[in-house]
């Protein structure tokens, strides 16, 4: 089947909305999917006291969002957990009112009669900790940004550490709050699947099905090393002060930067050269050929997105989120292979093959060691020009595939 010419003006609105991390626009890319949107949804609140890290600190007070889509029913074993990506929240589906431009980022997979059926199963999903987009009113979580209730002064850096567990331990406790005690299935892109996969391979008895999208299973050497480059534009910005800073006076210019990285990475070069043509792009423009100062227009259209979002963002909660991942393999074993062996659920693992953030050996490696532990494991790969992106904005592709794993339908 020929997959359709991406709409690049639609793929651009998506985009500033990716990393505004409000995710409300991931599904421009697929216009009619957002017109047709019929799920309401609202945040909800979830507060526990003492949080245990997993690295031994206590947080005395965490408050994160949620939301859900669907009624739970009665015996409470129709949930689906949906855990979200590195910019992203839990806003993964349906609109808060009529006047919203457009639903959660997964809206084209989720809602009535969509793969992840809303008329079928009960979906929720949960702002992490230390979420990117600390500021925005739809997204309620807890990080460096936070008051401290022992000083009554902002966290900063005195935050502990927190990690991939860190962030499911919290969904765990959400879920126990209704009244959960099992999953009918976890479902994330990029690090909502390192979440996932967590989730499988600490908590067997909770997860009988498992979907990455756009995954890794542990933060190699080299991805390490990659993601440390989002970091190191803030650490050097003048404002940034080792983690004291006001936001009235934040590094703000090492977060722009940080999240031009990010842009740059998660797409292809295809998505940057069709966009470039669009701008009028050419190598010896001649603004940055007369002045040292200036950058061409593809450089200054990158860095307008990030700004025009960066507000609602805070420059320390990356940070934490750039250490989360760096810190993940699957099961917090002494080897991944380790952690793979507590997996009891059937997994699903699609990567893109257009991915050069988190390429398609990160997904081939955790599937390849299911499969030598004898477990029940697939692999499907998402095509197209979006890179990483891919797993959000054009996750629809798979409808048929997701729909069947969930449903336990033979493929």
């Amino acid at each position: 089947m020929t997959k359709p010419t991406l709409n690049l003006h639609l793929v651009l609105v998506w985009l500033m909305a990716v990393l505004a991390s409000l995710s409300q626009t991931a599904c421009a890319a697929t216009p009619s999917s957002s017109k047709k949107a019929t799920l309401m949804t609202e945040k909800q609140v979830f507060t526990t006291t003492n949080f245990k890290t997993y690295g031994g600190k206590t947080i005395p007070e965490v408050n994160v969002g949620w939301e859900s889509y669907g009624e739970l029913n009665a015996a409470k074993d129709n949930v689906i957990l949906i855990t979200h990506y590195f910019s992203g929240n839990s806003h993964a589906a349906g609109r808060y009112s009529a006047d919203d431009a457009e639903p959660g980022y997964w809206d084209a997979i989720i809602g009535p009669g969509k793969a992840i059926d809303t008329n079928k199963y009960f979906v929720i999903s949960v702002d992490s900790l230390v979420n990117l987009s600390a500021y925005d009113p739809n997204v309620v979580t807890t990080g460096p940004a936070s008051i401290n209730p022992e000083t009554g002064k902002p966290y900063g850096l005195t935050f502990p550490v927190v990690t991939i567990r860190d962030f499911v331990n919290v969904q765990k406790l959400v879920l126990e709050s209704l009244g959960i005690s099992k999953l009918h299935a976890v479902v994330g892109p990029s690090m909502g699947s390192m979440q996932a996969q967590d989730w499988a391979a600490t908590y067997p008895e909770w997860v009988p099905r498992m979907v990455a999208v756009i995954p890794a299973a542990q933060a190699d050497a080299w991805t390490a090393a990659a993601l440390e480059q989002w970091a190191i534009p803030i650490r050097l910005d003048k404002n940034w002060n080792k983690g004291d800073y006001t936001r009235e006076a934040p590094p703000k210019d090492g977060l722009v930067a940080a999240l031009m990285s990010i842009t740059l990475q998660a797409l292809h070069p295809d998505f940057f050269n069709q966009t470039g043509q669009a701008l009028g792009y050419t190598p010896q423009e001649q603004t940055p050929l007369n002045d040292i100062h200036t950058t061409h227009s593809i450089v200054n259209w990158l860095r307008g997105r990030a700004e025009e979002r960066a507000d609602l963002m805070d420059a320390n909660h990356l940070l934490y989120l750039v250490r989360a991942n760096q810190l993940f393999v699957t099961g917090y074993a002494g080897s991944l292979e380790a952690g793979l062996k507590n997996v009891k659920a059937k997994t699903l693992y699609l990567p893109a093959k257009t991915d050069l953030l988190l390429m398609p050996y990160m997904a081939e490696k955790p599937y390849s060691i299911l499969k030598s532990q004898g477990k029940n494991t697939q692999i499907d790969y998402l095509e197209g020009a979006l890179g990483h992106l891919e797993g959000v904005a054009d996750i629809s592709q798979k409808a048929d595939l997701l729909r069947a794993f969930l449903n336990d339908e033979p493929q």
